[in-house]
């Protein structure tokens, strides 16, 4: 049962996994990276990881693999010439991600982006659907000295939307980056992906079945698409 949502007057989006299909993506990105060095990229190494900072993710594998030849930077770079190719094929917007971001529009309720990826990463997937423009603002791992499941980032965001975290929505679909919503403050809306279907999204509102759940809407005071 939904907890009973205070006003809510902005929403901000985590990035990977939640708005678009990257977490999904990753994966493919981590087992090439471990299979050229012989490791198997395990559930559990993929659990550690993700909805952290790149840097973070990466040091993360290095020291479960005991990779003393690889260093952040080394990785960061391999990876993204893992990653690209895949970008340009398979991306693609999370199920429900554009209509709410109409229905937010339509509703004129701010919104930003606060994720764990790189500005440069996120400008790119951004404008590879024209999405950039319609956020008040992006938040991304250099806008913050501790990244999640600390709370900075949104209570970062919160101050950008002049608000009081209780008064923003934050969608997310990890554990950590949950957790990052739940102690800013804010009202926590988990959206699990298969990629995350087994994390603790304990202090959430509510687990949504995806961007399209009625209760999202309902919380925002929004009509959802398929009553429109």
């Amino acid at each position: 049962m939904m907890a009973t949502p205070p006003d809510l007057s902005a929403v901000v989006f985590d990035l990977d996994g939640l708005m678009f299909n990257t977490e999904l993506l990753y994966p493919q990105v981590g087992r090439e990276l471990c299979r050229r060095r012989g490791k198997q990229f395990t559930d559990d190494l993929l659990h550690q990881m993700m909805g952290r900072p790149g840097n973070v993710s990466l040091q993360i594998m290095i020291d479960y693999h005991q990779l003393h030849g690889d260093t952040i930077d080394s990785l960061t770079s391999e990876s993204t010439d893992i990653f690209l190719p895949l970008l340009d094929s398979h991306l693609a917007p999370m199920p429900g991600c554009l209509e709410l971001l109409d229905a937010l529009e339509a509703a004129q309720i701010p919104k930003g982006v606060a994720t764990s990826s790189s500005r440069r990463f996120v400008t790119d997937i951004l404008s590879r659907f024209e999405l950039g423009s319609r956020f008040e603002f992006i938040l991304s791992a250099e806008d913050v000295v501790h990244g999640k499941p600390d709370p900075e980032i949104y209570q970062t965001a919160a101050a950008r939307l002049n608000r009081e975290p209780r008064e923003m929505m934050v969608l997310e679909d990890s554990e950590n980056g949950c957790r990052a919503a739940v102690r800013s403050g804010a009202f926590a809306v988990a959206v699990p992906g298969d990629h995350s279907s087994q994390h603790d999204f304990s202090g959430a509102a509510f687990e949504a079945a995806s961007l399209l759940d009625a209760r999202i809407y309902q919380a925002l005071k929004l009509t959802p698409p398929a009553m429109q």
